[in-house]
């Protein structure tokens, strides 16, 4: 037999290997189960924003603190129908102070809108409006001690009294809080830079006699040039706070994340028309200052320093005291340590500089007493917080330097502020 004849019969007899056999894949195929068809995708669609009525509702319950919404009208008259300086201060002190919870609440939901940089911005400009409006109009009204002093009480209320209120309602439910040493110690050493910015000025007047006119010229201009430098400074910590580390304060803030309460539309109005109402009602408290020193005996520097500070610190002393007993600290410091250092570092040099747009002499030089009081609350604040550590003692410490400074501006004279 040939040799190709038997090449042929041997491939026929070898076995195919594809006959009869199947993949493994197949097989496979064969054993699993029938899958269930696919369900359709779940589309989430977002709230739809609430109606006027439940807008208004929200706007008047948010805070106990509305019940105070009864003082503006009576605030308006009182002006008007020229009731006693001592009426028109006490009606438009008390109203403003729901317009400030107000006006917080309007700034945060708006905030929660627009993501954490943008509102950021938005609470660091509408942060302190009612002090940024009431010193405004007592700029523009020429007392420019009020405005001193206002801007040193509400960095000094900050400091000693809602802090220190924060430390006592936090421990009395928590025996020992801790908070970010890191954003609190960055916090009070920008503090201490605004003391430098003060204390300077002080002793350049003490070391200069600023009585003649070129040498008044040369303090304003000296601090009008420092207050470029603390805007920007201010303007490097939101960098700071709001994009290079922003991390060191993020717990405090997703803590206290929420979704919008109100339609964009609700939140501006609110916005606009409680500002307003805030211009008018500063207006007539501000106008109001000369006849209650001169009626109670009580100085300029007192109502400025003390009463003052009140109205706008109050909003925020109840969002701080609140977040303490929930033991939310580093929220709590961010307001009251973070809203002095706004005062401190944005407010007063803004100040400056539209009291140089305006032609008023409104200069960083403060009287000796009131900055040795602002280096003594920067003091011991820095030493309280520097552990990272809070407890109910440190805060009766606070209250205490507090009650002291109160009393020595009580009896504060009145010709002293000249």
């Amino acid at each position: 037999m040939a040799s190709s004849e038997r090449e042929t019969l041997s491939s026929n007899n070898s076995p195919n290997p594809d006959y009869g056999s199947t993949s493994n894949e197949n097989t496979n195929n064969l054993n699993k189960p029938p899958s269930p068809p696919k369900s359709p995708p779940v589309l989430h669609y977002p709230p739809p924003p609430p109606t006027l009525g439940k807008s208004l509702k929200l706007i008047f319950t948010i805070s106990w603190v509305n019940v105070l919404l009864i003082f503006i009208p009576f605030g308006f008259l009182a002006h008007y129908l020229q009731w006693s300086d001592s009426w028109v201060f006490i009606l438009n002190f008390f109203a403003i102070i729901p317009l400030a919870k107000l006006l917080e609440f309007a700034t945060e939901d708006i905030s929660n809108r627009v993501g954490q940089t943008i509102g950021g911005l938005l609470n660091a400009t509408f942060g302190n409006a009612v002090e940024l409006i009431v010193s405004i109009v007592a700029l523009m009204d020429g007392q420019i001690r009020v405005v001193q002093a206002s801007m040193l009480g509400s960095i000094i209320s900050n400091l000693l009294l809602v802090l220190g209120m924060c430390f006592v309602a936090g421990g009395f439910y928590h025996k020992t809080q801790k908070f970010n040493q890191t954003a609190a110690q960055t916090s009070s050493s920008l503090m201490a830079l605004a003391c430098i910015g003060l204390i300077i000025p002080a002793a350049f007047n003490f070391a200069v006699d600023t009585t003649k006119n070129d040498r008044k010229d040369e303090l304003l201009n000296y601090s009008r040039g420092s207050a470029i430098v603390l805007l920007i400074i201010y303007c490097l910590y939101l960098l700071f706070q709001l994009k290079t580390h922003e991390y060191l304060y993020r717990e405090g803030s997703q803590e206290d994340d929420e979704e919008p309460q109100l339609s964009l539309f609700v939140s501006l109005s609110l916005l606009g028309i409680v500002t307003v109402i805030v211009a008018f009602s500063a207006e007539y408290l501000v106008g109001s200052i000369e006849g209650i020193v001169e009626s109670s005996g009580l100085s300029r520097t007192f109502v400025g320093l003390i009463l003052l500070p009140i109205v706008g610190n109050a909003a925020e002393h109840v969002t701080a005291v609140t977040a303490a007993i929930k033991n939310k600290m580093d929220l709590a410091i961010n307001v009251a340590a973070g809203s002095s250092m706004q005062i401190a570092l944005f407010i007063t040099p803004f100040l400056v500089i539209l009291g140089w747009i305006i032609g008023s002499e409104m200069s960083l030089y403060f009287q000796m007493f009131e900055t040795v009081v602002f280096f003594i609350s920067v003091l011991i604040t820095n030493y309280l917080i520097q552990d990272g550590e809070s407890n109910w003692l440190e805060g009766a410490m606070l209250l205490a330097t507090y009650a002291i400074i109160g009393l020595a501006f009580f009896f504060y004279p009145n010709n002293s502020n000249q």
